[in-house]
């Protein structure tokens, strides 16, 4: 699988970005998921949606502010980020894993099989 993300931009606090990430190849994904790394940071999970059913999940600092969709025909996913606050200043990942375990979207980078290359999104005060 492969994984081509896009959208990351200079944004004020309080504006809008939509993040995509277009998927492509022949393996079966369980779930795409979006991460982010800010300097000196961990790495996050920030959203994730399971492909087939459209499930969602958010971590709690994106809540009602993000918001996870997926395109079928286009094979993609978006992250809409709306009211963005400096702290949301990071490079986002794309990240996909296969059916394996539990159902459920997972939230730990291990936990991923393939990830796409990152795109800077900077909010400023």
């Amino acid at each position: 699988v492969q994984l081509q993300a896009s959208g990351g931009g200079l944004v004020q606090a309080g504006g809008s970005l939509r993040l995509s990430c277009a998927a492509s190849g022949r393996t079966f994904i369980y779930a795409l998921a979006w991460f982010r790394q800010a300097p000196g940071k961990e790495r996050e999970f920030v959203a994730g949606i399971t492909w087939s059913s459209r499930s969602t999940y958010y971590a709690d600092s994106v809540k009602g502010r993000f918001t996870i969709s997926r395109d079928n025909a286009k094979n993609t996913v978006y992250l809409q980020m709306n009211s963005l606050k400096p702290e949301d200043t990071a490079v986002y990942y794309c990240a996909a894993d296969r059916p394996k375990g539990p159902i459920g979207i997972r939230t730990m980078t291990s936990e991923y099989d393939w990830w796409g290359q990152g795109t800077q999104v900077t909010v400023s005060s």
